[in-house]
């Protein structure tokens, strides 16, 4: 469909969807493949990446280096030549090694928040023809301009693409607390700041930063307004997890089907990010503050303080992946209520072009 084509880079895209980067498990090669398969760009996350790994909780660098290898190698021969990214969060202790792992892997896309990802290029420069596109996650038009400046001033390089990241996404979000429980801001009103601070860039220095929308996107009539307001895409996580591709546990897809919107909450994650999750026992446990800080086995988020924190957040999400609801939680959407089924990446992406 070349009327939805457009590229970040010397990259070409076919559809205007990006499978948003959903981590420990949750979007791994199956879920990336199948995406990149149909013409959108399938995101690999890295956050926990080596939870199967036997050596996950001993040699936690080694393991999620291995496993990230691994799941790039697999997307690749199963993704018949369509585009992939891995997301890594700037905030992962590991994030350098991630990172050079991605780009020496060949990846075609970085996708980096929960964080400002300034030394980013460097990472690239070390690797000799590295052709990884680097796109930064922000959350507003002052950090990308940041961004861009640091990268410019440091590594003469521009940002490929940019992703608006709303307050209405699944899993960390970068918004206060206060923000969420009260009166968030709106995707459209933090798209349009972004977009024209990316405009002021391109007047600049003549280089032109495509922008991504992203955060409560969940039909095609909701991407047609963003590409209405300018942007070349919109990421979407939520709606590919209910999906038979999706990487994460049946009892998760399942969950997330029979979530009500009363489930959906706003919760104060132990690496000290608001994130959107769905209630359940466990995090009722948490709010009666019945769990105790615990034993960290590393300490994979930079911003964690396992010694006054009531949980592992990396083990819950794992234990959830697994199927063991009563010893974790699943991260979300906010519109995870509109899930009606668990669907195929083919149909659901055929539903959300035929809806532009």
């Amino acid at each position: 469909m070349p009327k939805y084509q457009f590229k970040i880079g010397d990259a070409k895209v076919e559809l205007p969807i990006i499978q948003g980067g959903m981590g420990v498990g949750y979007s791994l090669h199956k879920l990336a493949s199948a995406v990149a398969r149909e013409g959108g760009i399938g995101i690999i996350a890295t956050a926990g990446v080596g939870f199967a790994e036997p050596d996950f909780a001993t040699h936690y660098p080694d393991a999620n280096n291995r496993a990230l290898r691994q799941e790039i190698r697999k997307a690749r021969e199963l993704a018949r030549g369509g585009l992939l990214g891995t997301n890594i969060m700037v905030a992962l202790t590991n994030y350098d090694d991630m990172v050079s792992a991605a780009i020496e892997e060949g990846i075609d896309f970085i996708f980096s928040g929960a964080g400002l990802p300034l030394h980013l290029p460097a990472l690239l420069h070390k690797v000799p023809n590295a052709k990884t596109k680097l796109v930064p996650i922000v959350s507003s038009g002052r950090a990308l301009e940041l961004i861009t400046k640091t990268w410019v001033k440091n590594y003469n390089y521009f940002p490929d693409a940019t992703v608006v990241e709303g307050p209405k996404a699944g899993g960390h979000l970068g918004y206060k607390y206060e923000e969420l429980t009260g009166t968030p801001p709106k995707l459209k009103d933090i798209f349009l700041d972004v977009k024209a601070s990316a405009e002021k860039i391109r007047q600049q220095f003549k280089k032109t930063i495509p922008v991504i929308a992203a955060g409560g996107i969940f039909t095609g009539k909701d991407i047609k307004e963003y590409l209405d307001l300018g942007a070349v895409a919109a990421q979407i996580g939520t709606r590919f997890v209910a999906t038979e591709e999706a990487d994460v546990s049946q009892a998760v897809k399942e969950l997330y089907v029979r979530t009500k919107k009363e489930d959906v909450i706003i919760i104060k994650s132990p690496v000290g990010m608001p994130g959107r999750a769905i209630r359940n026992e466990f995090l009722n446990a948490v709010g009666r503050g019945e769990k105790k800080p615990f034993r960290c086995p590393y300490h994979c988020i930079k911003t964690c303080n396992p010694t006054q924190s009531p949980y592992c957040i990396a083990f819950a999400l794992i234990n959830a992946n697994l199927g063991k609801l009563e010893e974790g939680f699943a991260f979300c959407g906010s519109n995870v209520y509109r899930v009606k089924e668990i669907s195929t990446v083919p149909k659901l992406i055929h539903e959300l072009i035929s809806g532009l």
